[in-house]
């Protein structure tokens, strides 16, 4: 009878089988030797309207089983160019005390930083970006690369500092997030105050609303996103509101007229050689999308995601060799 050696690896048996994790990558709870972790928050306590993002990162890691090993585009195979695992999710002790739920993911992530971990996540929603600046971003203040239908960098709201209208405007006041090596790709939807993004242009943001996206098309932002981040270290952050509901409508704050997956997709493979620390997607809420397409659009962009920060990972990690 004929056998699949292949099959030792089960990353490529079928799909169907296994326990169900990011890209079926193993599960680590030893952080030692790994270089990217994939990790889940399964936190949408700082959302204003529609919950479900807790329930993001468990249904990402059912639709990522439909991920294979190498990108076909742009020939980058994460799995071999980089040491990955699962390692879970930073979940939430007191989930109704949202500054102590801030901590307590900040601490998971530390743990991870300090280990050498570069970190691609899945949320939750996304006021979790803040707290895992708060751990990668400790030592200087990164470069970003943020996708979404919202800036993100409001004020205090029914009383609270913290939620994921704010995430940006806290971390640039933290000394966390580089306002000036910053970008916002895809910002559209009604608003009921015109200055609700004022913080984004006051302190130096590049803020590319949807129409201009439309003019310029996703090849000249991408251009741009890389002449604004420089070769700093640079994170990416991907709420699936930045895509048009027609691709993600299982998120908490739909907005009509945004980008397509295939201009997302375009747009992070083109962020293939930039410094990069990091990156997550959020804001996936499967009770909104009982068909899960929302999820499998997630992890998509996850692993796109993961292809160029395991490109960013395995260059850092042969420079020093290439210099002896």
């Amino acid at each position: 009878m004929y056998r699949y050696p292949e099959f030792e690896d089960p990353q490529v048996r079928p799909r169907y089988t296994g326990i169900p994790t990011f890209m079926r990558a193993p599960y680590r709870e030893d952080l030692a030797g790994l270089d990217i972790g994939l990790i889940g928050v399964p936190f949408d306590g700082g959302v204003t309207n529609r919950t479900g993002a807790r329930h993001g990162p468990r249904e990402v890691r059912n639709q990522s089983s439909l991920m294979r090993t190498i990108n076909q585009e742009t020939k980058i195979g994460p799995f071999a160019a980089c040491k990955v695992a699962d390692l879970g999710d930073a979940w939430v002790e007191r989930p109704f005390e949202l500054e102590q739920s801030l901590d307590e993911i900040a601490a998971f992530y530390r743990r991870v930083h300090d280990a050498g971990i570069v970190p691609v996540s899945a949320g939750g929603d996304h006021s979790v970006t803040l707290p895992i600046f708060r751990a990668i971003a400790k030592e200087r203040p990164v470069g970003m690369v943020h996708f979404d239908a919202h800036c993100d960098t409001g004020d205090d709201y029914l009383g609270s500092k913290f939620h994921h209208g704010a995430p940006f405007r806290r971390a640039v006041e933290e000394g966390l997030l580089d306002p000036k090596r910053t970008i916002q790709i895809g910002i559209r939807g009604p608003l009921n105050d015109l200055d609700i993004w004022k913080f984004s242009h006051d302190s130096g943001m590049r803020v590319v609303y949807m129409d201009e996206f439309y003019d310029l098309g996703p090849k000249a932002v991408v251009e741009e996103a890389r002449k604004i981040v420089g070769d700093g270290p640079t994170y990416i952050s991907f709420d699936v509101d930045g895509l048009d509901p027609v691709y993600a409508p299982g998120t908490g704050t739909p907005e009509v007229g945004g980008l397509t997956t295939l201009e997302a997709q375009i747009m992070i493979r083109g962020l293939q050689g930039l410094n990069l620390i990091g990156g997550d997607v959020v804001e996936v809420a499967p009770p909104f999308d009982p068909s899960g397409n929302t999820a499998l659009v997630g992890a998509t962009m996850m692993f796109e995601i993961l292809c160029v920060v395991a490109d960013a990972v395995a260059a850092r990690k042969a420079a020093p060799a290439a210099a002896q």
